[in-house]
């Protein structure tokens, strides 16, 4: 049965950054891409020490999109282009890299006096080939902005893309499905085949795929064209994302994606070379480029 549902499993790789841990299922061996996804991470959850926070101090990226979404906490994010934007939980923020962008991310001094809570997940999409050097761009769309589909017990956020009839108002760059799922005891929400592919990973709580239930912090990759039932017995907050196939496989280091490994080598010797712009209010500091690449390239 399990065979019939899916193609794949991806079990994350998870690491702990001091008072929190970071569950990635993308990219992996198995499977460098759902769709336009390229990097899927879970934070948290975790409630950090009184006047600490998270400080991620600038850095870049080239060819892709970052999608920020956050289940509790606050996190302030400051770019290239000039932006300040505090993202909250059910909001999304989309920042659109292109040729290339730098950004930090940092709690808030409001989230730091009172212990931060920090849960959500961070992905990344890679752009079509033609979109790749498109200028950088950032996008908030707030929770009230963002569509919701509430049936038999689920409430569904639609992030990005089409889905349940609703659609978002969040730009895509290639066919793109996303989705906040909440399941109450009991819930249950059919998955439909519109997308060419298309994954469900369980954040936390308990759900099930037509009876298979579901590893907490796993990546279930289901099989082309089917229907499946997502249920939860005692309540659960699932992600769907997927979309349509890239045909050119993208290649990724670090903090760079591109269907070009010499343009990913261009940009490590920008970023050496302090070439990319800065961060107004947030130009003190850096990340360093890795001696060893935090994200292998795959293929």
């Amino acid at each position: 049965m399990t065979d019939e549902l899916f193609t794949q499993i991806i079990t994350p790789t998870t690491h702990d950054l001091g008072g929190f841990k970071v569950h990635r299922t993308l990219p992996s061996k198995p499977r460098t891409m759902v769709g336009p996804f390229i990097f899927f991470d879970q934070m948290g959850p975790a409630v950090l020490s009184v006047g600490t926070g998270i400080d991620v101090r600038p850095h870049p990226h080239i060819n892709l999109a970052t999608v920020t979404y956050l289940y509790a906490g606050a996190i302030d994010h400051r770019d290239s282009l000039g932006t300040f934007a505090t993202i909250e939980p059910g909001a999304v923020n989309l920042m659109t890299a292109g040729h290339g962008i730098v950004h930090s991310e940092r709690s808030p001094s409001a989230e730091r006096a009172k212990g931060p809570e920090l849960s959500g997940i961070q992905t990344w999409l890679a752009l079509p080939e033609d979109r790749e050097e498109m200028d950088p761009a950032f996008e908030h769309v707030s929770a009230a902005e963002l569509p919701i589909v509430e049936d038999m017990g689920a409430r569904c956020r639609v992030i990005m893309g089409e889905l349940w009839g609703a659609k978002a108002p969040t730009t895509t760059y290639a066919q793109t499905i996303y989705a906040d799922i909440e399941l109450e005891a009991g819930g249950a929400v059919p998955i439909d085949p519109s997308a060419t592919e298309r994954a469900v990973y369980l954040a936390y709580g308990d759900a099930s795929i037509d009876g298979i239930e579901m590893e907490v912090s796993t990546l279930y990759i289901l099989r082309p064209g089917i229907t499946a039932i997502l249920r939860s017995g005692s309540g659960g907050r699932v992600a769907l994302c997927g979309g349509e196939d890239f045909a050119t496989p993208r290649h990724v280091w670090w903090n760079f994606v591109s269907s070009n490994r010499d343009r990913i080598n261009q940009a490590k010797e920008d970023w050496k070379a302090g070439n990319f712009p800065k961060v107004p209010g947030d130009d003190k500091e850096f990340i360093p480029i890795p001696e060893v690449p935090k994200t292998v390239s795959y293929p």
